[in-house]
């Protein structure tokens, strides 16, 4: 269903950002994720020398590439910054080599903003690490669905159920293909009161 109609209005801003995910020859991933920012007006930059962006040219135009198993272990980032409002912007590029040893699990997110939030990162190369390791986890899932019979009722509880709506433990996904890990929440529980009134009445009825 899409978005209803909007009230008449005017584009000032736009962001595109793109995650590919790629299977190397020697069996390694590379993921790369672009962030392009655009103005629809010229806009006035302040660096050491105010200079004018025209509108529609890149205000931001920012990369980042890692590789990884398929396990989610960084083995290898690069981030470049082709287009920044300020002349010092690309030189926190090489911060992102800190990437390289991480694995994209529970925590990373949390990790990266120890690394490169404030003066230690760029803004919006931290907000790109967010859908990169998004596109990681979803370039590399069908392989290791296949690695881990994932569809065939795992011995352990598969790590994706609850983590979102549809994959919830008492729903009709987890229901069909995971039924020994599927949770009936269908029954109603009493409450206390009528707990009460059932046991006054039977202590009532006769013998």
């Amino acid at each position: 269903m899409p978005l209803p109609t909007p009230t008449a209005r005017k584009l000032k801003h736009t962001r595109r950002v793109i995650c590919e995910g790629f299977k190397r020859e020697d069996g390694l991933w590379d993921i790369e994720a672009f962030l392009i920012d655009t103005k629809s007006f010229d806009l006035t930059i302040r660096d050491s020398e105010a200079w004018t962006l025209p509108a529609g040219e890149a205000l931001h135009g920012m990369s980042i590439r890692i590789t990884v198993d398929l396990e989610l272990n960084i083995l290898d980032a690069v981030a470049a910054m082709d287009h920044t409002p300020f002349s010092h912007c690309p030189s926190i590029s090489d911060a992102y080599k800190q990437l390289i040893g991480l694995k994209i699990e529970s925590g990373f997110t949390k990790k990266t903003k120890e690394l490169f939030s404030g003066r230690s990162g760029c803004t919006h190369l931290l907000e790109l690490l967010g859908p990169l390791a998004t596109a990681a986890f979803q370039s590399t899932h069908q392989e290791r669905e296949a690695a881990e019979n994932f569809w065939q009722g795992a011995d352990q509880r598969p790590p994706l159920l609850d983590s979102c709506h549809a994959l919830s433990a008492d729903g009709p996904i987890v229901k069909q293909h995971w039924p020994h890990y599927y949770e009936d929440n269908s029954l109603e529980t009493i409450p206390v009161q009528n707990l009460e009134k059932v046991k006054c009445c039977n202590e009532h009825e006769p013998a």
